[in-house]
């Protein structure tokens, strides 16, 4: 377990009869983050300060299990000395290596009315607070949690970039820049990560350590006040015959509630959705390699899935030094095992393995699209995957899932283990957010969990096509900020299928979504047709682009507005900036980080939508600032030589 004694007080105060009792606080290192727990009422209550402005007020802790109350007549039993924990992992899918982490730990037990134990486990780093539930208790009688009164209580004045959670997939619009309290449009409540700001301060909340023994939470869509309290699936949610609360033996311990604290810069450079993630669980690595694919589907759709089409892409992922492409729906059919296998063969002679699309199966999923109903029980997946395993098959993308209940949670976790016995990658698409589950199972290469670009070649309106711009602004700082995401980026040729809406974005915004974007797998959506129209330039930065990275650094921006942000892979640097602003934006960037002397690239907007500035070979200036102009839906990436 970690903590760190930087950025955070706590204080324990006992509600006693007439008077109270506070116990020594507990800092984060650099005694930024002050957080307070407080009985009152025989109700537990905590607070988060970051400077001495409030973060998080009188917000509720205390859950209520299926045999006890732990959020009324409380009363204190004890509280541990702090004790300093850390860590230090390396994960492929994320944004440095290696992660290191070091916080401040502190248990406060309490019991309830009948004397049934529970502890809260506090923990404080420099980036922000996390906590968690636990039953010491010895049983081996399953309880169920019904509820958590758990809630994040946000001071007057502050505003939110939230998602609503309309299905199981996360796949709505983020609602930017809206005030704290608003009830959610859909009843199902609001998606995690979620993304606040009260004065000059940020909050994104989110969950990790998601075992077995829980279930996917939410915030609810009421929050009277701008007090988001914790909710849980509904019963629809469920894998068939299973279970939607969460349900275990004791002893027991809930997720991580996560808060992120500190600036834009803190909140996308933090690794906290991983450093609280479980451990990685024994399984071969040797053959987890992140990378590119190419992918037909996302511009020729259903047609595409044919074998000459298959074979152009394999050669046109060769073309790109890109180790994959990912084969999607029908192919059972549309292309059958025996020509599968000449494509594998014919893939393996020029270094590109292949993906395979399967639907989850099961009643939950009304499409038809197949194969389906393969990967449902133990059995199937061992048979599935086996023979996927000895056909050379390098992963499978698994779409349309059926919720957040702790039946599909375990669905979700049994696949991950069977498939990594047989040295399959994963990609879940239709999927929940995988709450830190890339680092507990390292095949895990990514999951789609958001609106991505289907929005705009296929599956969206032109509204949606619209908002790209805006809605590419705010995922870094909320959904993509912890976990991998297959937004399936990058379109550079005009559309040409009645299906497509018009694009709004920039080729350089596109390109520059190739950096930005993090992902284990990273399917590109333009063709080798498109591709051959840019310029040598860009096809050879896309080559070049690594697909894991040892460093990140946030440079400017604002959610909605712009974002800039470095990515570093061995010595060189990559530099990228979205532009979602009506008018071009001028920005002054503090490249201090690089050597001096150093050797730049820039690929810019060039005159219209659809073509690049010629790339331009930059030497840094002494003052190591460099000026960069994007366009209105514009972008830029910038490289370090």
């Amino acid at each position: 377990m970690l903590f760190t004694p930087k950025n955070l007080t706590l204080s324990c105060l006992l509600a006693l009869p007439l008077a109270a009792q506070a116990q020594a606080p507990l800092l984060s290192p650099d005694k930024t983050l002050r957080v307070q727990v407080q009985l009152s009422g025989g109700q537990a209550f905590y607070d988060v300060s970051r400077a001495g402005q409030p973060v998080l007020v009188h917000s509720r802790l205390g859950l209520v299990r299926d045999d006890a109350d732990f959020t009324q007549d409380l009363r204190l039993t004890g509280t541990s000395a702090v004790r300093h924990v850390s860590d230090r992992y390396t994960l492929l899918t994320a944004k440095r290596q290696p992660a290191v982490y070091a916080a401040n730990e502190q248990v406060i037990s309490l019991k309830s009315a009948d004397g049934q134990p529970v502890n809260i486990i506090f923990r404080a780093s420099d980036d922000g607070v996390a906590f968690r539930y636990e039953f010491p208790d010895a049983s081996g009688k399953v309880r169920v949690v019904k509820e958590e009164a758990t809630s994040f209580h946000l001071p007057a004045g502050t505003r939110t970039w939230l998602q609503p959670k309309e299905n199981e997939a996360y796949e709505r619009h983020y609602l930017p820049d809206q005030p704290a309290g608003q009830t959610s449009p859909q009843a199902k409540g609001w998606v995690f990560p979620a993304l606040f700001r009260t004065g000059d301060t940020w909050v994104l909340l989110t969950e990790a350590d998601l075992g077995r023994t829980y279930c996917g939470s939410v915030l609810r869509a009421a929050a009277p006040g701008g007090d988001y309290r914790i909710g849980f699936p509904g019963p629809e949610e469920t894998f068939p015959g299973g279970e939607a609360a969460p349900h275990s033996t004791l002893p027991w311990r809930t997720p991580w509630r996560i808060a992120a604290i500190g600036s834009l810069k803190t909140i996308v450079e933090s690794t906290l959705g991983t450093d609280l993630a479980a451990p990685a669980v024994p399984m071969p690595t040797g053959f987890i390699k992140p990378g590119a694919a190419a992918w037909s589907w996302a511009l020729g759709m259903d047609n595409s899935i044919n074998y000459d089409t298959q074979q152009q892409h394999i050669d046109y992922a060769a073309s790109m030094n890109w180790p994959y492409v990912l084969v999607d729906a029908n192919w059972d059919t549309t292309i059958g095992e025996e020509k599968i296998r000449e494509l594998i063969a014919y893939g393996k002679a020029k270094n590109v393995r292949l993906w395979l699309w399967y639907n989850s199966g099961g009643s939950w999923v009304g499409l038809p699209m197949h194969p389906k109903n393969r990967l449902l029980t133990h059995a199937d997946r061992e048979r599935e995957f086996a023979h996927l395993r000895e056909l050379g098959v390098a992963g499978i993308k698994i779409d349309f899932f059926g919720g957040d209940g702790q039946s599909f949670i375990n669905y979700y976790q049994d696949i991950l283990v069977d498939a990594a016995a047989h040295e399959l990658l994963i990609n879940f698409h239709g999927a929940t957010l995988p709450r830190g589950w890339q680092r507990t199972y390292p095949n895990l290469l990514t999951t789609e969990a958001v609106r991505g670009f289907e929005m705009v070649y296929g599956q969206g309106t032109q509204a949606d096509a619209d908002l790209e711009a805006e809605h590419c602004t705010i995922l870094p700082f909320a959904r993509n900020a912890f976990d991998p995401m297959d937004f399936t980026p990058m379109s550079l040729a005009p559309f040409d299928h009645p299906n497509h809406r018009v694009r709004k974005t920039t080729n350089a915004f596109e390109l520059a979504l190739s950096v930005v974007f993090l992902s284990g797998v990273q399917h590109y959506a333009e063709g080798p047709a498109g591709m051959a129209q840019q310029p040598e330039a860009v096809r050879q930065l896309l080559r070049q682009l690594p697909a894991a990275w040892d460093e990140v650094r946030f440079l400017d921006g604002f959610p909605g507005q712009y974002c800039v942000v470095a990515r570093r892979a061995g010595a060189r640097w990559y530099v990228a900036g979205l532009n979602a602003e009506k008018q071009p934006k001028t920005l002054s960037l503090d490249l201090s980080f690089l050597p001096k002397g150093q050797t730049l690239t820039l690929l810019g907007d060039g005159p219209s939508q659809y073509t690049f500035a010629p790339a331009q070979r930059l030497a840094l200036p002494a003052s190591r600032c460099a000026s960069v102009t994007m366009q209105p839906g514009g972008g830029f990436v910038l490289r370090s030589e």
